[in-house]
């Protein structure tokens, strides 16, 4: 489901298929755990081999109490819940994922939740990109961007540097592995970021350079419209809370874009790639024939 309360992560499925041509499954918590029952010993280790040549084991950060080393239990715990994502996708033949689950204390889909960043951002990297907090518009988005073979990662705006003119652009969800600076960091989480639950989250930065983000939104007259910005990653410190992040230059003051993108309704998430793709998204809009804006320079 949704993210409650999020109004610009609601989206109308109907719209959605009939302007972009896509097909929407909708699935529900028990069709994963029809398929986490199934997990066999032998396809945990074989996830868990995966991870650790994917990812760094973190120790405890250094500036956030709730994020520490992830413990073997919850290290194993989201491998086992990755096999069962990755066996539904393949059952479901699913080329993208949008997710998010809240329920009531004590629940095991709470449980189940918790285990689900680790094997989302492998899917992701191996081209089914997953989008966390129900966001149907910036998974389609980054399906763009990963079929485009440019990366796409989920991204929100985290702070904004104002001594260096930078955005830190980044969420505590699924990572595009194939446009880290380095291997990503897993951290586990007492609490995940402004949400409930808590688990094992990814840490990383995207490689230094010309990135472009590409977000997914809809206008008051029911139009889908694409919103691309240029801008350039840089190599500056970030805040190690288990949460992706990176510093962006868009070059032009931090307000100014602010107010240039506000204008044109996004939805606070959107699609990080690698390089200066802002002209080849404009193509893609046009042969999708939804309405395209370029923000900033």
């Amino acid at each position: 489901n949704n993210y409650s309360g999020m109004l610009d992560m609601y989206s109308d499925c109907t719209m959605l298929q009939a302007q972009l041509g896509l097909h929407i499954e909708l699935l529900e918590m028990c069709d994963l755990d029809h398929e986490l029952m199934k997990v066999t010993d032998a396809e945990i280790l074989e996830k868990r081999a995966e991870v650790e040549k994917f990812f760094v084991i973190s120790g405890d950060s250094p500036s956030d109490p709730i994020a520490r080393r992830p413990t073997e239990a919850q290290l194993n715990w989201s491998c086992r819940v990755a096999a069962a994502q990755e066996r539904l996708v393949k059952a479901r033949r699913l080329d993208a994922l949008s997710y998010y689950y809240h329920g009531a204390d004590g629940n095991h889909y709470e449980e189940v939740q918790g285990g689900f960043i680790v094997g989302h951002s492998l899917l992701t990297a191996k081209g089914v990109p997953c989008a966390g907090e129900g966001d149907l518009k910036t998974n389609a988005a980054m399906k763009i961007c990963d079929l485009l073979g440019v990366g796409g990662s989920f991204t929100e705006i985290v702070a904004m540097d104002y001594l260096s003119n930078t955005m830190l652009l980044g969420h505590d969800g699924p990572f595009h592995i194939s446009i880290s600076d380095g291997r990503p960091v897993l951290r586990g989480m007492g609490v995940y970021h402004g949400k409930r639950g808590s688990g094992v989250s990814v840490e990383a930065n995207v490689v230094s350079g010309p990135v472009t983000t590409l977000g997914l939104t809809q206008t008051g007259a029911g139009k889908l419209r694409l919103i691309a910005s240029e801008g350039r990653a840089v190599k500056l410190p970030i805040l190690t809370i288990g949460n992706t992040q990176t510093h962006v230059d868009f070059g032009m003051p931090l307000d100014d874009y602010m107010d240039e993108w506000f204008r044109q309704a996004p939805t606070h998430h959107c699609a990080m790639s690698v390089g200066r793709n802002a002209r080849l998204f404009e193509k893609v809009a046009t042969l999708l024939g939804v309405e395209y804006v370029r923000v900033g320079r």
